[in-house]
């Protein structure tokens, strides 16, 4: 299969105990209190395009570059740059604290993450993929095609930090084009997405910088195959990626923090066994 998976990923994290709540928010607080930031959360004045990086770990923090829907408000580098490469940093020091994955480590600058297009077949490479502000993105109908193929393939696909009604509907109007057929579901608490390592069923919105905003409830949706595995995780009304880049951000409030590393720990145990 294209899209590497690992068979022994869960026979080693059975022989690493999963981490109690506190010793998880040690290890966010005093692991990444001195990394060094990247941007300090401002988007980047550069970025390395460079697609022709091959995968030389078992997971890499890969991230969509989308093209911008005609109504985002994102300018030079667009919408898919937001927490880039802050998150990236700290999310994939927090993988390799906390599990046995075989990750690749990125730099404060951003060096070892994967920018990945769906115009290129290194999209294939990697059985995770993320993108952000998914209410500001377009996807053209060859964009979409390759998506659907990624996904159909056994690739998963997370979204995340979209807000309101209007955000919604322009995340859907690109995702109808990648499954016209498939629904959209709420995840039940018992799905295995939210248990497969760290149980999460307490629906406790992850709030981005600017704090939970008034009037929105947090969503855990998604969009399954015809055999029930979940492709796409759809994280809406909250903010995982500013709980990751503001990890060693001491205003920023720990419990969110920890939350954040063991949602990602759960998509990522479930992208790469089902």
């Amino acid at each position: 299969m294209p899209i590497p998976r690992t068979h022994k990923l869960m026979r080693s994290l059975r022989r690493k105990p999963a981490l109690t709540g506190l010793a998880l928010l040690l290890l966010v607080v005093a692991g990444f209190a001195q990394a060094q930031r990247g941007f300090g959360g401002r988007r980047p004045q550069s970025i390395d395009m460079d697609f022709s990086e091959v995968p030389t770990a078992e997971w890499h923090f890969a991230r969509l570059v989308y093209s911008n829907a005609s109504s985002s408000r994102r300018g030079r580098y667009g919408a898919w740059t937001t927490d880039y490469p802050d998150a990236e940093y700290h999310l994939s020091e927090g993988i390799g604290r906390l599990t046995r994955i075989d990750t690749g480590q990125v730099s404060s600058s951003g060096d070892g993450g994967r920018l990945v297009r769906l115009s290129d077949e290194s999209v294939f490479q990697y059985p995770w993929l993320y993108a952000v502000e998914v209410g500001q993105w377009y996807l053209s109908e060859a964009e979409a095609a390759v998506l659907r193929e990624y996904l159909d393939r056994g690739g998963f696909l997370m979204v995340d930090d979209f807000w309101g009604e209007y955000e919604w509907q322009v995340f859907v109007d690109s995702m109808r084009r990648v499954f016209p057929d498939k629904p959209i579901v709420e995840l039940a608490e018992d799905h295995e997405l939210l248990h497969v390592l760290y149980d999460l069923d307490q629906r406790t919105q992850i709030p981005g910088r600017g704090g939970q905003r008034p009037g929105t409830v947090p969503h855990w949706r998604g969009v399954f195959d015809d055999n029930n595995r979940l492709m796409v995780a759809i994280n809406f009304n909250m903010d995982m990626g500013d709980a990751w880049e503001h990890a060693d951000d001491a205003w920023y409030p720990e419990p969110m923090t920890a939350l954040a590393y063991r949602f990602a720990v759960n998509y990522l145990v479930y992208s790469m066994t089902h």
